[in-house]
């Protein structure tokens, strides 16, 4: 029997002298917007500017009163070096376990590529998923199939490619798989609670316990491969005690499949890693595994959102803007229509229950554009990140020389009055509403610019082309560590 590989730690550089850095898709490259290799200074500030110039740089070379149709379109600026630190982070805290980065959720060419050659394997749950990973030239072995319920034509595809790790939860897929892929190695996945997770999964996923030993029996009548356990706390998981019921689940599995026979020798932890909670949830899963599985055992995972999300940023366009009276308090407050909305890169607040920020990235009304620092300024100072968010720039805005006047007779000056806004999508839907609110100093008319952080998780890989627009949206790349510079030759 051919164990999969275990977890790489080093980098593969090797394989990254194999990577491409050309694309198929819309993207832009990073020359000139420097690749981090020379900073010395805190990552996440060199990543902050690098992104503000990237995307000053691709406003700058728009008119939206005289450009091509689709030229103003929204763009995503994605930082390789926010990805490259998630990893690093992963491998302090988790170094048992081996992530196998979940496609679906953000299946951008480059940051397969970046994890590619740092080691990782894919957790792919469809044809279309499977080919594009094995397109890049990553070893089947490193590829699992985690889809419990698998369609026959992909299943086919999939035995073709010698991809053997999938995963199954009943009895009719041992069937299915007897037929079609018997040399598969299989991994049970069992029911989780998945409670305080974002996005739930056991409502449609996993075997609960009291059907395990039926499935094992099953498999071994069929001859099957079964060789490990599967379980997922859902996507964006929230209770780290989540980890700790899991794990002992499925040490209750190994010690059962024992008794049939079956030696198994992988665990599969599955997703639900976030950014903020994600050294308190690896301290909680370490100790689970320390605890009741022997370090031969080999240990993977399918985080997705935790490499992606804060690397990518979004940049829309204001195409229009509605003024709405309130007679009785005589207030203003304005809608503003975006070349974006839940139909396309915003879909996660429809699918992924997210509430992204907007925030201001250029405003004609802004005396100095993108509230960049003065070039006499002091040294000592920080250098600006080429954009602010609503935030500080309530803050900045009297020291900043503005206009002394908004259209809306609000003083910019000093004291400024936050202006009310809801903002909404391009299509003619009337659900394609991104903020029913939003609150900012800033005067926000047509033509200027928003901006969104952490949209790089279930967003650009849900969008649609409802309404006739564009799920092809530019991608401009940023690299903001060195070490993931060299590997992508950036």
């Amino acid at each position: 029997m051919v164990m999969a590989p275990s977890a790489v730690d080093t980098i593969n550089h090797e394989y990254a002298e194999q990577l491409s850095v050309k694309t198929n898709c819309n993207t832009k490259p990073v020359a000139g917007y420097g690749n981090g290799a020379e900073q010395a200074r805190d990552g996440g500030k060199t990543a902050k500017e690098m992104i503000g110039r990237a995307l000053q740089e691709r406003i700058q070379a728009v008119d939206p009163h005289s450009c091509e149709a689709g030229e103003e379109d929204a763009f995503f600026v994605a930082d390789m070096g926010e990805v490259y630190r998630q990893h690093m982070r992963w491998k302090k805290h988790l170094s048992r376990v081996t992530p196998h980065y979940a496609v679906k959720c953000n299946p951008d060419p480059v940051v397969l590529r970046l994890l590619a050659a740092l080691g990782a394997g894919f957790d792919c749950a469809s044809k279309a998923e499977i080919e594009q990973v094995l397109k890049m030239g990553v070893d089947p072995s490193r590829i699992i199939y985690a889809q419990p319920c698998k369609t026959k034509s992909y299943l086919r595809y999939t035995a073709k490619q010698n991809v053997k790790q999938m995963t199954f939860d009943n009895t009719d897929e041992l069937y299915k798989v007897k037929e079609i892929a018997p040399d598969a190695e299989l991994y049970l996945r069992i029911l989780t609670d998945d409670s305080a997770s974002l996005c739930r999964l056991s409502q449609k996923f996993g075997a609960s316990m009291d059907n395990v030993h039926e499935l094992l029996t099953l498999a071994k009548s069929l001859d099957l491969n079964v060789a490990g356990v599967a379980f997922h706390v859902g996507s964006g998981a929230s209770d780290p005690t989540a980890f700790l019921q899991a794990v002992s689940d499925a040490r209750i599995v190994f010690d059962q499949a024992a008794v049939l026979g079956y030696t198994l020798h992988t665990l599969d932890v599955g997703g639900g890693f976030v950014s903020e909670t994600f050294e308190e949830m690896a301290a909680v899963l370490s100790g689970a595994l320390d605890k009741y599985f022997a370090p031969q055992i080999r240990i993977i995972a399918e985080p997705g959102r935790y490499y992606t999300s804060s690397a990518f940023t979004l940049a829309c366009n204001v195409i229009a803007r509605r003024t709405v009276e309130d007679r009785e308090t005589g207030t203003k407050s304005y809608m503003l229509y975006l070349n974006d909305g839940v139909y396309g890169n915003f879909s996660s607040i429809m699918f992924d229950h997210q509430h992204p920020i907007p925030q201001v990235l250029s405003s004609a009304h802004r005396s100095d554009g993108f509230n960049y620092l003065p070039s006499n300024a002091s040294t000592e100072c920080l250098t600006d990140s080429g954009y602010t968010s609503a935030e500080e720039s309530i803050s900045s805005s009297s020291t900043n020389s503005l206009d002394s006047t908004s259209p809306h007779g609000n003083s910019t000056s000093s004291n400024p009055r936050s202006i009310e806004y809801s903002i909404w999508g391009p299509t003619c839907d009337g659900i394609d509403c991104i903020a029913e609110k939003w609150a900012s100093p800033e005067t926000v008319d047509v033509g200027d610019w928003l901006y969104f952080e952490d949209m790089g998780a279930y967003t650009k890989c849900s969008a649609t082309r409802f309404n006739g627009f564009t799920d092809k949206h530019e991608c401009v790349y940023v690299c903001s560590e060195g070490g993931a510079s060299a590997l992508l030759g950036f």
